[in-house]
């Protein structure tokens, strides 16, 4: 009898320590959980970033030769091949921002709708599946069109200061406009787009300290 009586505060502690073990691994459980929301969650806001950053400046740009097709005055005797070229180059222009921005726009609707707390597919292939080739359209739209805008601005001397005087003060102004636009261009592929273009089209890619 004595024995029984000794072998409960054992069962006791057995219970007790069980217990504790099931409530520790509903609380690890829920940690984790919590975890996986707020990870989601921080991807969802990252991504969402990068598309509002896409789509304002592409509507920027987009907006902004709009505007230059319906205010812009066109001199009556301005050549044919000059006015085709800029009306062609502007149109591209609007045409590549507005496929980026519509793109960076849907996409973004899209991410915001993702149910971080249900999950049932991971952000990660919900973006590669669903985002991932819109995303590369919307970039690279939006990387074609900004050498053809510096284009844009290399005609604009062209046109509005066309034959504005008798002398060629309008040439030599015509001329350093084309020239500085042209050196954006230049400078724009030969650096920036050169380094940033794959780099930003690969998701996968992560910043890492390389191993010693």
């Amino acid at each position: 009898m004595s024995r029984m009586l000794s072998l409960i505060p054992d069962a006791t502690n057995i219970a007790w320590e069980t217990k504790c073990r099931e409530e520790d691994m509903k609380q690890r459980a829920l940690e984790n959980e919590r975890r996986a929301i707020d990870d989601a969650r921080r991807a969802v806001d990252e991504k969402a970033q990068q598309l509002k950053s896409l789509s304002h400046q592409s509507a920027l740009i987009a907006g902004f030769c709009m505007i230059l097709i319906v205010e812009i005055s066109i001199p009556d005797d301005l050549h044919p091949a000059l006015l085709l070229s800029f009306g062609c180059t502007t149109a591209m222009v609007v045409s590549l921002m507005l496929t980026s921005m519509l793109n960076a726009t849907f996409m973004l609707v899209a991410i915001l709708r993702y149910d971080a707390v249900r999950r049932d597919v991971s952000f990660e292939r919900f973006w590669k599946n669903h985002c991932e080739d819109d995303w590369k359209l919307a970039l690279r739209a939006f990387v074609f069109g900004i050498p053809l805008f510096c284009l844009v601005l290399a005609q604009i001397g062209w046109v509005k200061l066309w034959n504005f005087s008798d002398g060629s003060s309008w040439i030599w102004a015509s001329s350093c406009i084309s020239v500085i636009a042209v050196s954006t261009v230049v400078l724009y592929l030969a650096h920036t787009e050169r380094k940033w273009r794959e780099w930003l089209l690969i998701s996968d890619i992560k910043l890492h300290k390389p191993s010693a």
